[in-house]
């Protein structure tokens, strides 16, 4: 977690808020939060990519698979892209392994004529398609023997994003699938590839890049004059930084890249076109927490920069307690005359009784007239004080759940006075990971109805 002070304007950290005084009526508006209707989202033909966005561990990726999962098992056609390096997308579909070619999940509810299939974005992979299917064989054979490619495709900065737009791209296009469901990676670089084309544009344009190219251009002996002659001073320069070869291995890459850069930009361009089309939904999921909803209130905001279309926020682990009505300060009270049989029955509780003078100060017992009890049994059996203990216990952990729900409350509560616009939708915190479609179908079935399947028990 960053050690930054949070900016002023951040409503969502640990300061005070106006919100939650009861005299300024903020708390009843906060209660009328738009809810974020799953179903029709997914049931809308409308509809056909989802981006799953937010910050790490708050279950995007387990979001984004229910998703699937119920808009295959309601009649659609879908396909979830993960770009997120877990594996437990595979796991759960039951799938050995996933790549980058879509796999058939098998044992889905098909009987509405719905599909699944569900793929894991190889990087180097998509980048090598991509110069296949864009460059004669022989320059496509040079390219991806190159060893600035190599290292290029494997893991150059921002690489990954930019073929995710890639991938996005190519999967829309086919028009194979109703619906296209995206898994974005952890943290603030989910939204990189919002900036992949420009990057990409950027660095295309630059000016190392284009006198790179320029001998290319030139052709033959005039481009190897321009570049003895009139490139000697940078070329050593670079050679001395970056090593002779290497060099050598760059411009022959950008010699062989030249006729389809363009196409990289023209590409890239219109998937982000595409992400700001009516047929796209951004959800931003996060859990219950300081850290995950500053985050969420982060993407809300870049989003509507970007002119991004947002459906809401998927608020996930969100804990509840079957008895609510006991608040933690009755329950830690009711613990504490448990555990101190002094106190049993005194109204207030071990205030009182320091305060009574026939407690302290005086070596007299305290007048309370002493429990009745069977004739030859204690006041008090062995197994009564191991059940009042026990009781004591499920009362503390009680106060703690009740302090948890008192802490989510107030943040949530944060994040929807900064954003009251914000539709929410709310899966309750399960008591187990979830790792197949038993799993994945109870989570799809919260995310719309805000409760569990008939006859879950929530043990997934």
């Amino acid at each position: 977690m960053s050690s930054d002070p949070a900016p002023a304007h951040d409503d969502t950290s640990s300061a005070p808020d106006a919100a939650h005084s009861p005299d300024t009526g903020s708390l009843r508006a906060l209660k009328q939060v738009p809810v974020l209707e799953i179903d029709p989202l997914l049931d809308d033909p409308g509809t056909r990519i989802v981006v799953c966005c937010g910050s790490g561990g708050v279950g995007k990726t387990t979001t984004a698979a229910a998703l699937g999962l119920r808009a295959a098992e309601r009649g659609r056609k879908v396909v979830v892209l993960t770009i997120d390096p877990a594996r437990r997308l595979a796991q759960s579909m039951g799938i050995d392994a996933l790549d980058n070619t879509p796999r058939r999940v098998k044992g889905i509810e098909d009987a509405e004529g719905g599909e699944l299939h569900a793929m894991m974005l190889d990087m180097k992979r998509t980048f090598d398609e991509i110069v296949e299917a864009h460059a004669d064989p022989e320059r496509a054979s040079a390219i991806l023997g190159n060893p600035f490619y190599q290292s290029l495709s494997a893991g150059f900065a921002g690489t990954q994003e930019y073929m995710a737009m890639e991938k996005l791209g190519q999967l829309r296009a086919r028009d194979e699938w109703d619906l296209i469901v995206v898994d974005t990676p952890p943290s603030r670089s989910a939204l990189d590839f919002l900036d992949a084309p420009k990057r990409l544009g950027s660095f295309l344009d630059g000016k190392l890049i284009r006198v790179l190219m320029a001998p290319a251009k030139m052709g033959g002996r005039a481009g190897m004059k321009f570049l003895n002659v009139g490139m000697s001073m940078m070329t050593g320069a670079l050679g001395k930084l970056l090593g002779g070869q290497l060099l050598r291995d760059v411009q022959t890459f950008v010699a062989a890249m030249d006729t389809m850069f363009g196409g990289f930009r023209t590409r890239a361009d219109a998937t982000y076109k595409l992400l700001q089309a009516p047929g796209t939904a951004f959800l931003v999921v996060a859990a219950p927490e300081r850290d995950a909803l500053r985050e969420a209130a982060y993407f809300v905001e870049r989003l509507a920069a970007e002119d991004m279309p947002l459906a809401g926020l998927v608020l996930n682990r969100v804990h509840d307690s079957g008895a609510a009505q006991l608040s933690a300060e009755r329950a830690l009270a009711a613990a504490e005359n448990l555990e101190d049989p002094r106190i049993v029955d005194q109204p207030d509780g071990k205030a009182g009784l320091r305060n009574s003078p026939d407690t302290y100060g005086s070596s007299e017992s305290p007048r309370t007239p002493a429990p009745a009890s069977d004739a030859g049994s204690p006041a008090t059996t062995d197994q009564d004080r191991r059940v009042e203990q026990l009781t004591a216990g499920l009362l503390r952990l009680h106060a703690e759940r009740m302090q948890l729900l008192s802490r989510e409350q107030r943040t949530r509560d944060r994040f929807t006075a900064r954003h009251p616009e914000v539709a929410v939708a709310e899966v309750a915190a399960l008591p187990g990971d979830v790792h197949d479609l038993v799993g994945l179908r109870n989570i799809g079935h919260r995310l719309a109805t805000d409760r569990p399947e008939e006859g879950d028990d929530g043990q997934v």
